[in-house]
């Protein structure tokens, strides 16, 4: 199974509010980006990343997490974030069952997010999160 179909499996799952709720944050997200990869890390955590990890999502039994891995280095004009606002890197929205997605404020968190890993591999600076390759010196 692809990360895709991981995906698509565990929403299925999700059968009260928080599969409609995490297939409307899915759609928001390739809508705000739609080069954005989906990917399927530690054992059963969406990700989605461009230039490097932009969110991961997990359905917790009282809400929906959406964590961005440089959250804190985003601007939150809108105050989207409402959780982990201590924290030196991650930033997260808890979304909870009547809770209505301001999406115009998650896209531009998205795009935020994807512009600042753009500029870390644009500047040479690996983004966190995401794994390099090591060249070895070739054998004399």
């Amino acid at each position: 199974m692809n990360a895709s179909e991981h995906i698509d499996d565990l929403i299925a799952n999700l059968v009260d509010w928080r599969g409609p709720t995490f297939t409307n944050i899915r759609k928001i997200i390739h809508d705000a980006d739609p080069a954005i990869v989906e990917e399927w890390k530690w054992m059963g955590t969406p990700v989605w990343s461009h230039g490097g990890i932009v969110c991961i999502a997990n359905a917790f039994k009282d809400k929906v997490k959406l964590t961005f891995f440089q959250g804190a280095s985003l601007a939150d004009p809108d105050k989207f974030f409402n959780n982990g606002l201590e924290g030196k890197q991650w930033r997260t929205i808890d979304i909870y069952k009547d809770d209505k997605i301001n999406e115009s404020s998650l896209k531009i968190l998205i795009r935020s997010a994807v512009d600042y890993n753009n500029a870390k591999v644009n500047t040479g600076n690996k983004p966190s999160g995401t794994r390099g390759t090591v060249k070895k010196k070739p054998a004399k």
